[in-house]
């Protein structure tokens, strides 16, 4: 823990979606199917939503935001993108009922109009909050790794590794003993592992007949093997590694969410990710507090958290990082987490310089981590790549040799020029026209040989 005297100047909010029905994702590619999110996901989200306000939004609280207006949302204080790449709208949809939590209706947000009429916002209130949506086809902050082929050959060699075949081995009685309860509904194996355990987990919830089958130990068994399979999936070591493809995409936005935050001019109070679990497990990775706490190699719950709050020591000085982070509603509060292998709060310059050599800042760039020429604006950037070159290569400058070159070639175009102006205007002959006036001039001169002769002779 960090200074507890402190000051919350903002904070950076990232949570998983709510409760949802069935989803398919290609183990391989992570290409996923539509699903909808369910009235108990809505209401995961509100909770969440709440329980945020309670710590950030209370003036009474000590972790209360500086300078926020609680009440009523203020647009230039809050910042929110939502993953609309994946999972159809749930993740969408989740933002909004989270930040109806966090911003409750109310009564005073109203406005007087001139003919002395009050008028409440609709829904006793309801506070309407945008929400930036990161489409698939033009957006890749929030989704990296779809359409990203190293990240698919990844897959590939992981589902062929040593510590793969090891596990599928060390299950085996497992893979065995589940299909009885699932029937043709999923393929049963490791590979294919995320799905086995969102078909469990999701009618395990919803399906009575199901739960009352199910023996609760072999979900949780299922939820471990899935933890296995998706950090391994989603992280890499390497900082810089393909696995950590979905995190690096996010890193711009929050380096910048962070710099608004601690820019005492900036309005900015929240800057918020609505996303899937995935990068739960690479951020927990990539800043090695799975080194210090190992339960967070597991499947985060859904309306998880992560916080990183921007603080003002009372001392003075740099903003200072703090890690929270709840694992959805039945956790019941935020926990701090230690960063890079350190203790408490660190000088957010560290989070900066640690993170951005590996971000991935553009579209640009991603299409170049992921060798895509095609997909997700990478087919544009290719052309207006292709077109650059060429307006280049039009209008490349000439070295010197080229231009002594190009001097030489026009000075004979220009004396060509002039000698066949002269030679149009009879100053000047030319090959064939040459030799016939030589040859009249030899006649003339043996004419007049002639006449001489006869003279003499006579």
């Amino acid at each position: 823990m960090g200074d507890d005297n402190s000051t919350v100047l903002g904070a950076i909010f990232i949570i998983r979606h709510g409760d949802r029905q069935n989803f398919y994702q290609n183990p391989t590619t992570y290409v996923s199917s539509t699903t909808l999110i369910t009235p108990l996901g809505l209401q995961e989200e509100v909770i969440t939503g709440n329980y945020l306000r309670s710590v950030y939004l209370n003036e009474s609280s000590p972790s209360f935001i500086s300078g926020i207006n609680a009440t009523i949302s203020n647009p230039q204080q809050i910042t929110v993108k939502a993953d609309a790449a994946g999972e159809g709208g749930v993740i969408m949809m989740s933002s909004q009922a989270l930040l109806q939590g966090l911003f409750p209706p109310t009564p005073d947000y109203n406005i007087s109009l001139a003919n002395g009429t009050n008028v409440t916002s609709p829904l006793g209130g309801y506070q309407f909050i945008e929400v930036d949506s990161a489409e698939a086809n033009n957006d890749i902050s929030l989704e990296g790794w779809t359409d990203c082929a190293p990240f698919d050959t990844a897959n590939t060699e992981f589902y062929q590794s040593a510590i793969f075949n090891q596990t599928e081995k060390d299950w085996a009685d497992f893979f065995t003993t589940i299909p009885q309860y699932l029937g043709n509904s999923v393929n049963v194996n490791l590979e294919n592992m995320w799905n086995v355990f969102d078909f469990m987990n999701v009618n395990y919830v919803h399906n009575a007949t199901f739960q009352k089958a199910l023996p609760p130990t072999l979900l949780a068994q299922a939820r471990t093997l899935a933890a296995f399979h998706e950090y391994n999936i989603f992280t890499s070591p390497q900082l810089d590694g393909i696995g950590n493809i979905g995190f690096r995409t996010m890193v711009p936005g929050i380096i910048g969410g962070l710099a608004d935050i601690a820019n005492s001019s900036n309005p900015l109070k929240i800057y918020y990710n609505a996303i899937a679990y995935k990068n739960f497990f690479t951020l927990f990775r990539m800043t090695n507090a799975v080194d210090q706490a190992p339960q967070l190699t597991g499947l985060v719950n859904y309306a998880s958290s992560i916080v990183i709050e921007v603080r003002q020591p009372s001392s003075g000085g740099e903003p200072v990082l703090r890690l929270q982070f709840k694992n959805g509603t039945e956790d019941d509060a935020l926990h701090t987490f230690n960063w890079f292998n350190t203790t408490g709060d660190i000088p957010m310059s560290t989070f900066t310089n640690f993170f951005a050599p590996v971000s991935v800042n553009t579209t640009a760039d991603w299409c170049t981590v992921c060798s895509n020429t095609q997909d997700r604006g990478c087919g544009a950037i290719a052309a207006a790549a292709s077109q650059a070159a060429i307006a280049d290569r039009v209008h490349q400058p000439i070295g010197p040799v080229g231009a002594g070159f190009l001097g030489a070639g026009l000075t004979l175009f220009v004396a060509l020029c002039m000698l066949g102006m002269l030679y149009f205007l009879g100053a000047l002959t030319l090959g064939r026209g040459r030799s016939r006036n030589s040859q009249r001039s030899s006649s003339s001169r043996s004419s007049d040989s002639h006449h001489s002769a006869e003279k003499v002779n006579a």
